[in-house]
This record gives structure tokens, sequence and C-alpha cells, in this order.
């Protein structure tokens, strides 16, 4: 793909974001998402964190944070969720749909990938059944690397992910099949809903069925 259709897949998928945050009842911006301890205002400020800290800032808060980035963006979505309104965040993302920002050595491709997962953490987790198009799940999975992978620490050895609406395929072994986009999860360390995936190892990805009453 070129940086130029990277680039507006960017901006669809933020437009799109901002739209669907923009109808969240008041009370869903406290549900918990996928990212562990992140309810939805967490993420869309970890989200809208590049538009609007300056480098000085993010360099203060990286000394803060002695240099570990996971501890700073934790630190920084929480306190900026704390502060900022739904609407101040609806409005972070809608006027930031063109932002050129991209993570160090991710390329556009990184920052189309940190849209849709993080957008993904939200939608999955709060039930709305939110489908990412085909091809900007096509450039997300293509820019896929082992070390993307291994960051997250994912125990795939033995399992052959499957997608059954895109021909993606991840590894080898026992098939583990599912969306395209809830596979993608599972690569990012996530842990889904219960039913979202099919084959041996399903129980290993996804919570608990809740008991019947």
């Amino acid at each position: 793909m070129t940086e130029t259709e990277v680039r507006a897949a960017i901006e669809a998928e933020r437009g799109e974001l901002a739209e669907l945050l923009a109808g969240l009842a008041a009370e869903r911006w406290d549900e918990p998402t996928l990212c562990a301890g992140w309810r939805v205002r967490e993420v869309v400020a970890h989200i809208t964190m590049p538009f609007r800290m300056s480098m000085p800032r993010i360099a203060l808060e990286m000394l803060k944070a002695r240099g570990n980035f996971d501890k700073m963006a934790d630190r920084s979505a929480r306190s900026d969720a704390a502060v900022l309104t739904a609407e101040d965040l609806v409005a972070a993302v809608r006027d930031n749909v063109d932002h050129p920002w991209k993570p160090p050595g991710g390329g556009y491709a990184g920052a189309l990938s940190h849209d849709v997962i993080h957008g993904l953490d939200i939608t999955v987790a709060l039930g709305l059944d939110r489908v990412v198009p085909a091809e900007r799940m096509r450039m997300v999975l293509g820019a896929l690397s082992p070390k993307s992978v291994n960051f997250f620490g994912v125990d795939l050895d033995g399992i052959e992910l499957r997608a059954d609406d895109l021909d993606f395929t991840y590894g080898s072994g026992s098939v583990l099949a599912g969306s395209a986009q809830d596979l993608l999860l599972v690569l990012c360390g996530r842990t889904l809903p219960a039913g979202s995936l099919r084959g041996d190892a399903a129980e290993r990805f996804t919570e608990p069925v809740p008991p019947s009453r």
C-alpha cells in the first residue's frame, strides 16, 4: 500500500471512531475495555496522547517514568482521563483525523495499527457490532512482524491462527479460528469475550462462559 492509501485509512478509522464515541452514553465511558485496568476514557486518552502532548512534555513524562514507556503511557492515560471530559476526548480524535503522528519505527502502518487495535479494545469490550473494513484490516495484518508479535509475549506455540473472513493465517499447529480482527487481538495479548474463538485452545484466549442461571 502507498503512504497516501495508508494515511487515508488512518483518517477514515479516526473519523469513524470519533462518531462512535460521540454516540456513547455517558456511563459507557467508565466501562472496562480489553486493555486491563483501563476504561473507555483511559483508552481514548491514550489514543490521543500523541496529538495532545508536546515532545517536551513526553520527554519529561518519560524521565519521570525512568525511561519505561509502558509506565509513562499508563500514568498519562490515567491522569488525562481524570481531567478531560468525554466531549474533550471525542474532539481530540475528531480534530486530529489527519494528524501525521507515527510511532517510533512503526511508520504510518504502525499508526493505523495503533488506532485499529485500541478501537477494538473499546468496541469488543462494549459488545458493539463494529467490523473494521477488510482493506484496513489487511493493512494492519500485513504490517505484523515477529518483533511486533513478540512484544506482547503471547504464547502461540503449536497454534495456527486462521481467519474465517479474510485470507490470513499465523503460526502452525492446532487451528484457532475466528474473525481477523479477533485474531489480531489474540496476537496483541487481549482476552476476548467467551465464544469469540473456535478450536481446542479457544478457552486460553477468552473469558470463561458465564454460569447459567
